[in-house]
């Protein structure tokens, strides 16, 4: 079974984060970057089908020359090779446009199985899968917590809300929206890491592959949080102040 994996490089969570100064973006300079942590799961699960029933993982990626690294870095814990869509500013694709460089670039691929994470930890849309599903013309299904290969076809659980899990059962080829915990995340080995130096990397460019950004949805700008303290007095008795913090702790701060 050949299986791709859609990789998107996103800054570190613990990274210092500054606006740059068009406003719309984060400074880059000095910035620490890793595969986004869902992407990352989707890759732990295509490993894991192919150590237990065969094939080939190939990661596809859209970014700048620096997601080389992210894209060595999935080589090295077990991917055969990779596809590189060159694009440095990624920031000026909207989703359909981004979906639209993964589903030109896997086109020839003819892929039984296609994961991707659920959502980016960058901008969180978590609309990428689905876009790229309906580009591809694929059944797809979100939320994945687990997978099993079956004869032409693919048994997935599904989380929902408040503790329920869906299973489903879905035809090959598909397309799975893959949830963080989907298993334990492997470490790149010393061997994978040299083994990584030799793998395929295809580099191609959006304009190699007939697409133009040309973005519905723009990012009008970027900016941090205000901070602001107040202070509020509850008047009434022990109980009734009581009764009063819980329900602003609930639903005002939501922290219980």
């Amino acid at each position: 079974m050949k299986i791709l994996v859609a990789v998107k490089q996103v800054p570190a969570r613990d990274a210092p984060l500054r606006i740059d100064a068009s406003g719309r973006w984060i400074r880059e300079d000095g910035l620490s970057f890793e595969i986004n942590e869902p992407d990352a799961y989707a890759l732990e699960a295509a490993l894991q089908l192919k150590e237990k029933h065969g094939g080939e993982v190939v990661v596809v990626s859209a970014g700048p020359a620096r997601a080389a690294q992210a894209i060595r870095e999935a080589l090295a814990k077990g991917a055969d090779r990779a596809i590189h869509v060159e694009e440095e500013r990624l920031e000026n694709w909207d989703t359909l446009g981004v979906a639209r460089l993964l589903a030109r670039a896997m086109e020839g691929e003819k892929a039984d199985l296609i994961l991707t994470g659920l959502q980016s930890d960058d901008l969180g849309y978590g609309q990428t899968g689905c876009v790229l599903a309906e580009l591809l013309g694929l059944p797809h299904s979100t939320i994945i917590m687990q997978v099993e290969q079956l004869d032409g076809a693919v048994q997935v659980k599904r989380e929902l809300e408040d503790g329920w899990f869906q299973n489903l059962e879905l035809p090959l080829p598909a397309l799975l929206a893959v949830q963080s915990g989907i298993g334990k995340l492997r470490y790149a080995t010393l061997m994978g890491i040299k083994r990584a130096r030799t793998k395929e990397i295809r580099r191609v460019t959006a304009a190699e592959l007939g697409v133009e950004p040309a973005p519905a949805l723009e990012i009008a700008r970027v900016y941090l949080p205000p901070k602001s303290k107040q202070t509020e007095l509850l008047e009434g008795s022990p109980k009734e102040a009581a009764q009063k913090l819980v329900e602003r702790l609930r639903f005002v701060a939501r922290v219980i």
